[in-house]
């Protein structure tokens, strides 16, 4: 492990930022990040749009970004910095596509606190809609800002906390449903295979689309890799914690839905914005159903919007320290007292006010999305390159699987889902894309150069 001052051949760094973490924080930040709660937001369209199969489209799209985390969990065993998917590439395939990687992951987390805080508006119009949306906004930003700048030590702890009262709140509504189901007599009335098996309606076309649906509830299980730098051996942590998270939100949301598929079995009438909620205060009255909306209000605006923030202003900084985009002095410095990205994490607050405030949630889930898949499909294609074709790692089974195979799976089903966008999510993707090849064109002087960190590595 590299000590303070020093820099190792792989890193190409000195270590700026503090090990505090452990592969504990690092499942709950990804948990967060991911949101145990998420179903309240996507249940009720992902059950109209499945025939009222949601607990098995939860499945399907763990079971298709399980191969991308490998992908992550791969390259942060090999790299254990900062920087995420950018760093990956950057290191596995090339330094100028490695930039672009770090600039779809700006387009991709960059805007999200913003879009959090907008959901939160949303939700809170439903108990206080008089409330000012402006001030919400502001506060909530203001606080997640701020517990970044001070550190992942402060951060760790509200992690924690959140991510208790989230379990507590989903264990409260399991127990309202299956007495309400089991006890009661209503909804199916007892167990039923239908949430997750109606053989008339389950096709090859079924299973792309649950997958184009579910996949974008996963987005965020990538975020832990970017807290490498303050990781205790993260070679060893890292890896595992992006695959466990994965797979601990993936059964949560499975449990939320499946019981909430049999509390209310006639999907069809669901409101696809509220249903979740319509479906909580079935089964569990009024208090359950305005416990849920604040707490929705509370945890994604702080406590998801927090992990978010913490994850790209970690890319940003490992961007700025690269000196590879505009402001990088500013961004790319460390707090002499925190050992936390603060000018990047105070850039990133900023600029999420003015998201939550001007820009439409429609517009902003188009831009998420295209960062994301784009993203993930370069992750996994900088595997096969950099293991598989640059280290020579194939003269087994286990390498033709591991460095092959299972990224190869990864890309396409992401591709598969990339193809699915509309028009303009292309329009506004690729505009961005274009902005960033001209700054990377001018930053490497015409493809030339590369960081410093890079040289010889």
């Amino acid at each position: 492990m590299q000590k303070n001052g020093t820099s190792t051949p792989k890193t190409g760094y000195s270590q700026e930022l503090k090990r505090t973490l452990t592969m504990k924080d690092l499942v709950i930040f990804g948990l967060i990040t991911m949101l145990p709660i998420a179903p309240t937001q996507v249940y009720a369209g992902a059950s109209i749009a499945s025939f009222g199969m949601a607990p098995l489209v939860y499945l399907i799209g763990m079971i298709a970004m399980f191969f991308t985390a490998l992908s992550y969990s791969k390259m942060s065993q090999e790299f254990p910095i900062a920087g995420s998917a950018y760093s990956f590439v950057q290191r596995g395939m090339n330094p100028h596509i490695g930039f672009l990687t770090g600039w779809l992951i700006v387009l991709d987390y960059i805007i999200v606190p913003g879009l959090l805080v907008s959901f939160s508006t949303l939700w809170l119009s439903v108990v206080l809609p008089d409330f000012p949306s402006w001030l919400l906004i502001i506060v909530f930003v203001g606080l997640m800002t701020f517990v970044n700048v001070r550190g992942i030590e402060v951060g760790k702890r509200v992690n924690q906390f959140f991510l208790l009262g989230q379990l507590t709140l989903i264990l409260i509504f399991l127990i309202c449903a299956i007495k309400f189901v089991f006890i009661d007599g209503h909804g199916t009335g007892g167990f039923s295979l239908s949430p997750f098996w109606q053989s008339d309606k389950i096709d090859l076309k079924f299973i792309a689309n649950a997958a184009s649906i579910a996949m974008l509830g996963f987005i965020g299980f990538d975020a832990i890799s970017t807290l490498s730098e303050e990781t205790k051996d993260p070679t060893r942590t890292v890896g595992k914690s992006v695959v466990a998270s994965l797979v601990l939100i993936g059964l949560l949301f499975m449990g939320q839905g499946y019981m909430a598929s049999l509390a209310h079995p006639d999907y069809a009438n669901l409101d696809a914005d509220m249903g979740y909620f319509d479906i909580i205060r079935e089964v569990g009255g009024d208090g359950l159903y305005y416990t849920f909306i604040i707490a929705g209000v509370i945890c994604v605006g702080i406590s998801n919007a927090l992990t978010v923030q913490s994850a790209i202003s970690r890319v940003l900084f490992s961007m700025g320290r690269d000196k590879v985009i505009p402001f990088s002095g500013f961004l790319g410095k460390v707090h002499p007292k925190y050992k936390t990205p603060a000018n990047a994490s105070i850039f990133v607050g900023v600029l999420s006010v003015f998201v939550g405030l001007f820009i439409s949630l429609e517009t902003l889930t188009r831009l998420v999305n295209f960062g994301a898949m784009s993203t993930y499909m370069l992750l996994n294609l900088s595997v096969i390159t950099y293991f598989f074709f640059k280290k020579k790692q194939r003269s087994n089974f286990k390498h033709l699987i591991g460095y092959l195979l299972f990224p190869l799976i990864g890309f396409l089903v992401i591709g598969f889902i990339w193809t699915g966008f509309d028009t303009l999510t292309y329009v506004i993707g690729f505009s961005w894309l274009a902005i960033g090849l001209v700054i990377v064109a001018i930053k490497s002087k015409g493809f030339k150069e590369v960081p410093p960190a890079l040289k010889g590595v």
